[in-house]
């Protein structure tokens, strides 16, 4: 009961839809089809992003997958990963529409293949063209606040810079970056997207005020993955509440918990 309450106290909205769980996850790299079913029932996630390749890949197996993704019952996020450029991410996401039945787009252009950083100008194209014809863009992006507000100014409602590198699981390796973005758009849908490793990662996310986390790897390459998907449940909600309480500034010096000013209450008895 104390868990249904909470949720329903942390409503968030996001491409129209009102959730409550602030956490989205990948279907990719699990070891078995059990084994992601189960950990994004755990997880809480009603969010998960699929693969249009994936979909399409193998005789049948893609039809398998679907099957699972569709009896969870849960928002589908369709992605363009693969698309080097803007044309290719346009007919990827054009394609999802008709395979999964939604206008939602992760809006995925790879710009580098060493470390599948997004292409900014690319992805700006695409993005602008994509909402002109119906989409609710989630654009994976960099923490440039430039490239942040290029995509701003094009109509995108959702913006996903990464935490770093794609699989890296190095968190948040510019921390002020993110802060930055999250202080320009204050109404802006921010997730941060790629290279959480840790659930404490996923923690930093949310008490820097960022209204969501995506992550994939993490979960899906972790000895336990099930476990693991319960313990990213547990940390987005422990850094959104902890962000809502209002985290307590960094001090220059150390400063008593204990008051030193009186006399301790036991002296009295002497």
């Amino acid at each position: 009961m104390d868990e249904e309450l909470n949720m329903k106290s942390d409503l968030w909205e996001i491409g129209g839809k009102r959730l409550s769980s602030r956490l989205l996850i990948g279907s990719a790299l699990y070891p078995s089809p059990s084994n992601m079913e189960d950990a994004i029932k755990v997880s809480k996630a009603q969010i998960v992003t699929v693969s249009l390749r994936r979909q399409a890949a193998g005789e049948g197996g893609g039809n398998a997958f679907w099957e699972i993704i569709k009896s969870m019952n849960i928002e589908v996020l369709p992605n363009t990963a693969g698309s080097h450029s803007a044309k290719e991410a346009i007919t990827t996401a054009e394609m999802a529409r008709e395979v999964f039945g939604t206008h939602w787009i992760k809006l995925e252009v790879i710009g580098d293949q060493y470390n599948l950083q997004p292409d900014p100008f690319e992805t700006v194209r695409a993005a602008e063209i994509l909402i002109k014809e119906g989409f609710e863009v989630f654009p994976y992006t960099t923490d440039d606040l430039v490239v942040a507000k290029r995509l701003a100014d094009v109509g995108c409602k959702i913006i996903m810079p990464w935490g770093s590198m794609i699989g890296s699981g190095k968190g948040l390796m510019n921390p002020d970056n993110l802060i930055a973005i999250r202080k320009q758009f204050p109404d802006l849908q921010l997730v941060v997207d790629a290279g959480i490793g840790k659930p404490s990662h996923a923690t930093q996310a949310m008490e820097l005020g960022y209204d969501g986390v995506l992550l994939n790897s993490a979960i899906a390459l972790a000895q336990d993955p099930v476990k693991m998907a319960d313990a990213f449940r547990v940390a987005v909600v422990a850094g959104r509440l902890g962000y809502e309480a209002g985290v307590m500034k960094e001090r220059e010096f150390a400063s008593p918990s204990t008051p030193t000013v009186g006399t301790p209450f036991w002296h009295q008895f002497d």
